[in-house]
């Protein structure tokens, strides 16, 4: 991967693409495990428990994976205004999107996608969704 410190000062992505973290995604064990804590968090932030087929989420903040998910240690979502134009910039910094990884909204535009690599053992994904 490139190092973003090699980026040119108007070339930030964070500022290009309105990025933010969406959520954090933890990898737990099973779905008792999940919701145990899913819960947690919900209690720590007073945040709504929503189930999802494969993940409890804590709010939009914390996503807990039923099993474990992507990533050695979980996942990092970033929101961007754009998806494809994001990924196009991020492939041209040298950092490769695993496009099999592709979820689209029913519209057939790009609503999450994972680069290759995981950071720090965290999969990293940019999501269109808020």
């Amino acid at each position: 991967m490139s190092d973003l410190n090699d980026c040119q000062p108007n070339e930030d992505p964070v500022e290009l693409f309105d990025m933010y973290v969406a959520h954090v995604g933890i990898n737990a064990t099973d779905p008792a495990d999940a919701e145990s804590i899913v819960d947690d968090f919900g209690r720590l932030m007073s945040l709504p428990k929503q189930e999802q087929p494969p993940s409890f989420f804590a709010g939009s903040l914390v996503e807990v994976m039923k099993q474990n998910g992507r990533g050695d240690k979980g996942h990092i979502g970033f929101h961007v205004n754009d998806i494809e134009a994001a990924c196009a910039w991020f492939e041209d910094h040298g950092y490769e999107v695993n496009w099999d990884s592709r979820a689209n909204y029913p519209d057939g535009s790009c609503r999450l996608v994972y680069f290759k690599e995981q950071i720090g053992g965290f999969a990293i994904h940019l999501t269109a969704d808020k």
